[in-house]
């Protein structure tokens, strides 16, 4: 760009009597609305990428982002046991993106006290990080007797740390009684998990597993060698967690592809894939229009922000009218004019997103250290409004408001082209 244009349009904005005119109430109007507009698309962005991470981060933790199961799954929670020898667990955690992989044991029972009953989903595993990162009470189970309550359940039993409790496993005819210490209380804010599940050490869990009759095993004789292990172990499936969840779908069917030649002795598949998506379709569905939902806003703030960023070019297009019919009568051309104004008004849209970033960063860094806005965590799974900063998307977000910020000027920009320099004179 010239710069002769640059250094009018410079001094016209900067100069003592440029910031007069800056200073009118329109203008000062306009930036607050592209301040309002680019905060609050920032604040949305973080809001809406952190509360969906948190509540999937909380869905993973109770089913993990792909589980392993028998193909005789019948959605219940006394899953079909499975053989899964170590050659099975080495090939999953040797997959792209797989941070972890852990079997697990799932038995529905009842926990009675002296006053009161409740139903429980008795689950054993050996990975505790989700459920030490929500502990509110003790500590995560560390002997097979110990168990991992939740506080709803806890209140709900009036039950606490340390007590002892008596639970029944049915097993066909027979039951089995065990008596497990409460080692620890957690909280998820996912009530229909937290009224059900009781953590307990993966050894504990195994002794309440029944083994199948037959063992299942692949139809192909050498992979049916691999697998084979002097002592069959069973569980009820292998939780497979990833680093990205981006890579869900593609992960899983990798997993699917690697499992689906092992067959039964009736040639019916042994494991089926299942991922956090499929076993928690509302969850996800109700997430996925929170997308819709930053979509309209982020629309609805880049109208708002390109309107008044082009309410205050038209006001500094009306304020310059006579230097525009001086520059014209001195030879200067439309496109010349046109420039310097448009230049006057990208400090507008500089000084409006650097207000805007600040503002929305700031108070998105209050919220995420601070947690001053609460939510009931009954409806939104969680206490507090979550914060993320998913630094791609905000900078693709800064870009565009620029660049379509800049497009939508070329049109009013239009009016200096119809501007007389006889009319300007003869009114002066």
């Amino acid at each position: 760009m010239p710069f002769s244009e640059l250094k009018i349009a410079t001094r016209l904005y900067f100069s003592s009597e440029g910031n007069h005119r800056q200073s009118r109430p329109a203008v000062r109007v306009a930036l607050a609305g592209m301040i309002v507009g680019v905060m609050v698309m920032i604040l949305t962005i973080c809001i809406v990428v952190g509360f969906k991470q948190t509540v999937t981060s909380k869905v993973a933790g109770f089913g993990a982002h792909i589980q392993l199961v028998s193909f005789d799954n019948n959605n219940s929670y006394d899953l079909q046991p499975i053989e899964v020898p170590d050659s099975l667990l080495a090939s999953l955690a040797a997959f792209p993106h797989v941070q972890t992989v852990a079997p697990f044991i799932t038995k529905t029972g009842i926990i009675k006290t002296d006053s009161t009953f409740a139903g429980i989903v008795l689950k054993g595993t050996d990975y505790w990080s989700f459920f030490a990162s929500n502990l509110v009470e003790g500590s995560v189970p560390a002997a097979p007797n110990e168990v991992l309550l939740s506080r709803y359940m806890a209140d709900r039993l009036r039950l606490g740390v340390g007590q002892a409790v008596n639970a029944y496993f049915v097993d066909g005819s027979d039951y089995r009684v065990r008596r497990f210490k409460i080692s620890g209380l957690y909280d998820t804010g996912f009530t229909q998990n937290d009224e059900l599940f009781v953590l307990a050490p993966l050894s504990a869990a195994r002794q309440l597993l029944s083994s199948p009759p037959q063992p299942a095993h692949s139809a192909n004789p050498s992979d049916s060698a691999q697998c084979q292990t002097s002592e069959e172990v069973f569980f009820s499936g292998v939780e497979v967690l990833i680093d990205d969840f981006d890579y869900l779908d593609q992960v899983a069917e990798d997993i699917y592809f690697a499992t689906v030649h092992w067959i039964d002795d009736n040639g019916y598949n042994v494991y089926y894939v299942q991922t956090m998506k499929e076993k928690n379709p509302a969850v996800f569905a109700w997430l996925d229009l929170l997308d819709m939902n930053v979509v309209v806003i982020i629309i609805l703030m880049l109208l708002v922000a390109g309107f008044n960023i082009v309410s205050g070019l038209i006001i500094l297009i009306l304020d310059g009218v006579q230097l525009i019919g001086t520059l014209k009568a001195l030879g200067a051309d439309n496109r010349f004019v046109r420039r310097i104004f448009l230049i006057q008004a990208s400090w507008l849209i500089a000084k409006g997103m650097l207000w805007g970033n600040l503002l929305g960063f700031g108070l998105a860094a209050v919220q995420y250290f601070t947690h001053l806005m609460p939510l009931d965590q009954a409806t939104y799974y969680v206490s507090f409004v979550p914060v993320a900063f998913p630094w791609g998307w905000l900078l693709l977000l800064n870009i565009m408001t620029v660049v379509i910020s800049l497009l939508i000027l070329l049109l009013p920009s239009m009016i200096i082209s119809r501007i007389s320099p006889a009319k300007v004179m003869h009114f002066e």
